[in-house]
Formats: structure tokens, C-alpha cells, sequence
């Protein structure tokens, strides 16, 4: 949760500035209003989710109220206090299995209590912000966890479907399953293939007649058209029972041993979490792709979307609910039904709570194996034919099988946890194969190391070069994307050795392209990699006194500064020539045939602390980068005859076709504190005429309206709060420009905000909090991947 950040307060002996035309207006008091697209959006997740939260709680062994309970409380509590604002949560099929299993070992009551200590657990891990960490979970495992529930369900509950009653494991229900089918009751047999016939059937609809029916959602459709051909036809069959709320069971202390309990609850929690995490991801790829919610929806923030789910399992165990979880059917629907806020998951929590008091007698008709069928539609489709073409490709196909088939025979945590040991075998062993081969050719000896070097390979890696003879011309290739610092260490002293010895190295990877040049005692000894450093080497090759005879401090300083700064720029040149240039020669050589193509403008401060291409790790063709003092974007029409900005805004956006422009302001900036200082009157120099474009920023510093702020901790001074507001305020004037504007409304182009703290080498990217604008720290906010799980209808 983001803390408190007081704004600037006003300095009484300066005078009160007047609202400039070009300050954005004061912010009216905010009024709860409900958008029409939030309205219909959450009237067509709460008609999904009424049968699926039935049907999950069917599956589960619960009482079939806990269902409604669940999807009440995911969408009041999660949908209110979570970090996802368009993610919808309720009862999830990926949590039908583990609540089963709960249920059978120790009672439903005792299953709600320790679904509300998980919910406290999810809590304590949310206030440490280890949402992120969540996100580590192999995709490979987290897929064979849903494929394995899926199975699971999908076998449970086909002996509803036939018109029996499952077992308690896989193994019981597919030896049962024979003698099951010739037993199978006609009536249920026929209201479950109806239901899925209406089911798949439904979104397939030609024409523009079926495109308006196709609105309906699927699942309520194949439900109805079950429940009503059954009362019609006045068929004898199981149907939904809804005890009266006042017999409702609450949550109870449950009884058992201590290890086992504290098992249950730290699988809830991981499956949860996890499902309700890699949830949110996706959701802000999806939201991603509709242009109109840029800059309205912010990103997920994942700890405070823990801390939503956290309290929403709290609420939901201790009223006697199933787990929450997000949901993807009901998140993906809701994004495309076009909600624009958090309050569309908010109303169909409140229509839930409607139909659960309202509704009962309409409920009570629904066949119990229409649900079941609704239900084992699911599970199927949790076993993804995409996700496991997608692990095969990454070749992690080996923990995907070992983790569906420990959840299927084994349990969720047990099955989760073989994948887990499986993958970090898999990655030990990717990193401990590698081939190292030595041949002669013509008098040259060629050393070729396929797979990755490690400390593992040490060993082999210096047998190999010390079979290369004395004085030997040698070509080293590397196959390998890795190399430890162990493994260069011993590569680059032996080059050292052989190249004093009279032989000659030419150390490459895969292309054949040299990565790095023989060195010897007497050379400056900088890497490719660091050429900025440059100047630390020059000093340490300038003739000077001994080690033992060190300066005093400060002195070296002095004479660094006392230096022509004319021959530390040749020396740079020529390191950069001598190391560099090999490797991006071909490089640059195609964007000198193809021009450039970058696919974003960054726009930034001329502060020479702030390298663009070492802070995004971007390099040649990457970045249109302009700079100015301040990463000021004066408005429209404000420049005063100097358009360059407005001029490389215009080049970027429609001749460049840039997909993103970022603006990104930094630590102790001198132009924000010259803004600071600034006082009114006195000669216009060329700095303060090029300020004043500034001067919106200060203002929204100076206002009422929430303040720009780190996640995490208050600005560090009036500097730095003057900075991330700056920012903010760029953002603003950008999407003034006509360029800007247009290639916004055709969703071709996004905009960020970007603060680098240049003490810390900390970046933080700007994302929408509630009203307020948050600076987050930069992570792992993609997970490849991560947009496919709302394929899962769980």
C-alpha cells in the first residue's frame, strides 16, 4: 500500500502565483458515479459467474451457498481493495481440488477457518512486498498445476454427468468409471450432453443475428437451456439444494496435526497467490491492447493485489465461503465487455449478493448435472494443447508431465513441489553440459566449447588449453550464451600466459565475431562491455607515483581535472575503435544499408550522469533519443520559435513510426533546482526563457491534487519531489501535440513516465494510483507467457 507523500508546502515570503493558462484546472470534489460500460461489463461477469461459482462449489463437496459467498467477496473485497482493477475474483476451478481435499480431511468448517488463515497469510506477505517473487514459479510448473487440477476435475465430475457420485481420488474414480457407464441414468446423461452442446455450440453462431446472440455469455445460456428443458419435460433428477441462510455454516477451529494444518494453509495461499498474480499479469496485456483505457487503468500493483486477495479470503472463510482467487474467464470477460474501472467487478458482487438472496427459487431448478458438465467443460480446457506446444519448444516439456502427473496422483503441494525439484534439476543440467573439443587444422589449433561455461566446466575447459603447445596460433570459440566470472577469469588468464609465451589467441562466441583481445601487464585492461570507464584506466596508465607513494586525498582528483579533456576523448576514441568497434561494426553496417527503424522516443535530461543506452540497455537503431535541459515538452505553440522538440516529437511519431515515447527526469536535477530558485523579474536569459516551460510543473507541485510519489517511501526533498512531479507534467503537455494525440486515438502509441535516481542506479516507471501518480520500482512486470492463462476458463 502506497504511503502518504505531503506536498510542497507554500513559502510565505514568496508571492502567491496566479493560475496560469496553461496550469491544468483545480479537481472538483470526486462523486461516486458509475459508468455505463462499467454497468453492462459487470452484468455480463455476474452471468458467468453465478453458474461457474455453483458448479465449482458442487465440485468441491461444499455446500453450494459457499459458492455465492466466494464470488461475493472476491468481487466486494478484491474487487475494492486489490491492485488489478479489472481483474475479477471469486471461487476458481484451479482451487476445486485443494478444497476437496480440505473437505475430506477436515470438515467444511474447518476448511473455512483455514481458508481465512490463508487469507492472513496472504496478507503478512503482502505488507513485505514479495508479491513479485510469486512470479519466479517455472511457467512450465504452473501450467502442469492447472493441467493436473484439470484432469482431475474433468474425471470427478463426469460420473455426475453420468448420474452417479464421485469418488475421492483419480485413481478411484477411473477404476469406477466403467461400471459407472453401465449404470449411467438417462435423464442426467441428456441434460449434461445438451449442456455442452449449448455450451460450445453457442459462441459459434453465424451471422449478424448470431453476433448479437453471442453477447449472452455461453455458460448461463447452456445452463438455462438446460434447467429449462428438464422442468419442461418434468424430469426426475438431482438438482441444486440451498439451505436457508440461516442454517449457513461459519468457519469452525479445525482439528488435526499441527504440520498438516499448517500444509493445508501454505497450499491455499501458494495457489492462490500464484493464480491470482500471473491473473493480473495478463490482465494488463489485455488491457494493454485496448488504447482507450491508456492513461484511466493503471499497471497491476501486485502487492496490493495480494493484500485485495488476502482480505477477500479472510472475509469469504470466516462468512464460510470457498478460497478466492482471480479468475480468468470472468477477468477476461469483463475486459472485453469494456469495463473502464475497478466498480464493474464491484457491481457484480453486489448482483451476486442479489441473486443469492433473491433467487433461490429460481436456483433450486438448476440440474446438478448441468453444472457438473459446465464444470468438466473447464477442467478440460485447463489442459492446453498452446501451453504444451509452448513448454516443448522451451524444452521444459519434462516438468510440465511431472508436475501434471503429481497433482493428479499425488496433490496440489506435492505436485507442485516434484515440478519444482524437477526444474531445478533441469537447470543444473543445462548448466553442467558442456562439450569441450580440441582439434588441430593446418598447423592452428582450434578449442570449441559448446553449452554453457561455468565453474562446473572449469576443470575440462583448463585440461583443454594446457594441450595446446607453447608459441601455437589458437582459436577459442564459444557456443554458449553464459559465462561465470570463474570460468573468464581462467579464459583470460591463460590467454594472458599464451600471448606472452609468443602464441596467438582469437577468442570468439558462435559468429566467429572477437569478444575480447589479448592483454598483458603493461595495457589498460578495460572491458568491451565498459568502455564508459574508460578514463579510470587512462589514470591508472598515466605515468605517476608509486603505489607507495600515494597522494593526498583529493589531490588525484586535481590532477584528473588538471588533464585536457581533448586527449581523454582521443583515448576514449581509440579504445573504442581497438574493442568496440569490432563487435558492432556489422551491426551498424546494416543500419548504414537499412536506416534506422527505432521503436521508441526517449526523451530525457541533458544531465551528462544519465546515459541512455547503459540505463535501458538499448543499443545502436534502439532509441530516438532527444535531450534538453530539464526533459522539458513544451506545449503546442509555447516554443517561441524554437520548435526542435516539437520538431523530433513530429519526426518520431510519423516518420519513425515510434510505438512508445518516454520522458525521463532524474536525481538532482540543476534545472529543477534552478526552477526552484527562480525568482520573478530580472533579466530573461536564454536558461530562464527555456524554464519557464517548466513552470507547470511547479505549479502542480504547489497544488491540492494528490502528488507524485515512490512506491514505497516519501521523496527525499523538495528537489526530488519537484522531479517525479516534472515528469508527470511532461506527460501532460506530450499528448497536447497533434502527432501525439492522433497516434494515441489509433492505439499505435504509449506513453511512460521514467525517474532515474542516479545515487542509487534505481529506475522507476510512472503507473496510474487511484488518482495519485505512483513511481514504481522496474522489474519483472512481463511474464512471457503470462497473457495465456486467461485462456483457462478456471
Amino acid at each position: 500500500m502506497s504511503a502518504c507523500v505531503p506536498t510542497r508546502a507554500a513559502d510565505p515570503t514568496r508571492p502567491a502565483q496566479l493560475h496560469q493558462p496553461h496550469s491544468p484546472p483545480p479537481t472538483p470534489p470526486r462523486r461516486f458515479r458509475v459508468a455505463g460500460a462499467d454497468l453492462s461489463a459487470s452484468i455480463a461477469v455476474f452471468l458467468i459467474a453465478l453458474p461457474l461459482s455453483l458448479g465449482i462449489a458442487l465440485a468441491t463437496g461444499a455446500p453450494l451457498q459457499a459458492g455465492l459467498v466466494a464470488a461475493a467477496a472476491g468481487g466486494l473485497v478484491a474487487g475494492r481493495l486489490g491492485g488489478s482493477p479489472l481483474q475479477v475474483s471469486g471461487p476458481a476451478a484451479g482451487l476445486t481440488l485443494v478444497t476437496a481435499e480440505l473437505i475430506q480431511h477436515y470438515g467444511w468448517r474447518a476448511t473455512c477457518a483455514i481458508t481465512v488463515m490463508a487469507g492472513i497469510t496472504q496478507l503478512g506477505l503482502g505488507c513485505l512486498r514479495v508479491a513479485r517473487t510469486a512470479l519466479a514459479v517455472s511457467p512450465a510448473i504452473v501450467h502442469g498445476m492447472l493441467a493436473g487440477i484439470g484432469v482431475t476435475i474433468a474425471v470427478a465430475q463426469l460420473h455426475i454427468v453420468l448420474g452417479g457420485i464421485p469418488q475421492s481420488s483419480v485413481l478411484d474414480n477411473l477404476v469406477g468409471l466403467p461400471d459407472q457407464v453401465a449404470r449411467m441414468h438417462s435423464a442426467a446423461v441428456s441434460m449434461s450432453v445438451l449442456t455442452l452442446v449449448l455450451l460450445f455450440a453457442w459462441p459459434r453462431l453465424p451471422g449478424r443475428t448470431g453476433r448479437a446472440l453471442r453477447k449472452v455469455p455461453a455458460a448461463l445460456i447452456a445452463v438455462a437451456g438446460a434447467t429449462l428443458t428438464a422442468s419442461a419435460a418434468g424430469l426426475t433428477l438431482p438438482r441444486v439444494e440451498l439451505p436457508s441462510w440461516s442454517s449457513h455454516a461459519l468457519a469452525g477451529l479445525p482439528e488435526g496435526p499441527v504440520l498438516g494444518i499448517v500444509a493445508a494453509i501454505l497450499t491455499v495461499t501458494l495457489v492462490c497467490s500464484v493464480q491470482s498474480l500471473l491473473g493480473a499479469v495478463a490482465v494488463d496485456k489485455l488491457v494493454s491492447g485496448r488504447p482507450e483505457l491508456q492513461g484511466r487503468v493503471g499497471r497491476s500493483r501486485l502487492d496490493r493485489e495480494l493484500l485485495g486477495q488476502g482480505a477477500a479470503n479472510v472475509v469469504s472463510g470466516a462468512l464460510g465461503g470457498l478460497p478466492v482467487a482471480g479468475v480468468a474467464v470472468r477477468s477476461s470477460a469483463n475486459v472485453h465487455a469494456g469495463a473502464v474501472s475497478r466498480n464493474s467487478t464491484i457491481l457484480h458482487g453486489v448482483f451476486v449478493v442479489i441473486a443469492a438472496l433473491l433467487m433461490v427459487p429460481i436456483l433450486e431448478l438448476i440440474p446438478l448435472a448441468s453444472l457438473a458438465a459446465l464444470v468438466m467443460a473447464v477442467g478440460i480446457q485447463m489442459v492446453s494443447l498452446h501451453h504444451i506446444r509452448t513448454v516443448t519448444r522451451h524444452r521444459e516439456v519434462l516438468v510440465y508431465a511431472v508436475t501434471t502427473l503429481g497433482v493428479v496422483f499425488l496433490g496440489v503441494l506435492e505436485g507442485v513441489a516434484l515440478g519444482v525439484s524437477v526444474a531445478v534439476g533441469v537447470a543444473l543440467h543445462r548448466l553442467g553440459r558442456t562439450r569441450i573439443t580440441h582439434e588441430e587444422k593446418e598447423g592452428v589449433h582450434h578449442v570449441h566449447v559448446r553449452g554453457q561455461l561455468t565453474f562446473l566446466a572449469v576443470p575440462r575447459l583448463s585440461r583443454t588449453l594446457h594441450l595446446v603447445p607453447r608459441g601455437a596460433d589458437v582459436v577459442v570459440r564459444l557456443d554458449g550464451s553464459f559465462m561465470d566470472h570463474a570460468a573468464y577469469e581462467s579464459l583470460q588468464d591463460w590467454q594472458s600466459t599464451h600471448t606472452a609465451q609468443g602464441g596467438t589467441v582469437d577468442l570468439g562466441g558462435r559468429t566467429g565475431t572477437r569478444i575480447a583481445e589479448p592483454a598483458d601487464s603493461g595495457h589498460c585492461r578495460c572491458r568491451p562491455w565498459t568502455p564508459w570507464r574508460n578514463h579510470q584506466c587512462d589514470a591508472a596508465a598515466e605515468p605517476g607515483p608509486p603505489p607507495s607513494e600515494s597522494l593526498p586525498d583529493g589531490q588525484e582528483d586535481e590532477m584528473d581535472e588538471a588533464r585536457p579533456s581533448g586527449h581523454q576523448l582521443a583515448r576514449g576514441i581509440s579504445a573504442f575503435q581497438r574493442n568496440t568497434a569490432p563487435l558492432v561494426r556489422d551491426e551498424l553496417a546494416r543500419l548504414a544499408r537499412e536506416g534506422q527503424r527505432p521503436s521508441q522516443l526517449f526523451l530525457t535530461c541533458a544531465d551528462s550522469r544519465l546515459v541512455t543506452s547503459m540505463i535501458t540497455s538499448s543499443g545502436p537503431g534502439d532509441l530516438f533519443v532527444v535531450r534538453n535541459v530539464g526533459n522539458l515538452v513544451p506545449p503546442p505553440g509555447k516554443e517561441s520559435g524554437d520548435d526542435s522538440v516539437a520538431a523530433a516529437i513530429e519526426y518520431a511519431v510519423d516518420v519513425l513510426k515510434v510505438r512508445s515515447i518516454t520522458v525521463c527526469g532524474h536525481s538532482g536535477c540543476g534545472a529543477m533546482q534552478a526552477l526552484l530558485a527562480s525568482e520573478p523579474g530580472g533579466a530573461l536569459t536564454p536558461l530562464k526563457r527555456w524554464l519557464r516551460h517548466g513552470r507547470p510543473s511547479l505549479d502542480r507541485m504547489a497544488g491540492a491534487g494528490p502528488s507524485a510519489r515512490i512506491a514505497g517511501r516519501a521523496p527525499a526533498d523538495t528537489v526530488e519531489q519537484l522531479c517525479l512531479t516534472n515528469v508527470v507534467q511532461q506527460l501532460e503537455h506530450l499528448r497536447a501535440h497533434e502527432s501525439v494525440a492522433r497516434a494515441l486515438r489509433e492505439g499505435v502509441l504509449e506513453l511512460q513516465g521514467m525517474y532515474f535516481h542516479v545515487g542509487e542506479a534505481q529506475a522507476y516507471l510512472l503507473a496510474g494510483a487511484e488518482g495519485a501518480e505512483l513511481f514504481d520500482h522496474v522489474g519483472a512486470f512481463d511474464r512471457a507467457g503470462a497473457a495465456e492463462e486467461l485462456r483457462h476458463p478456471a
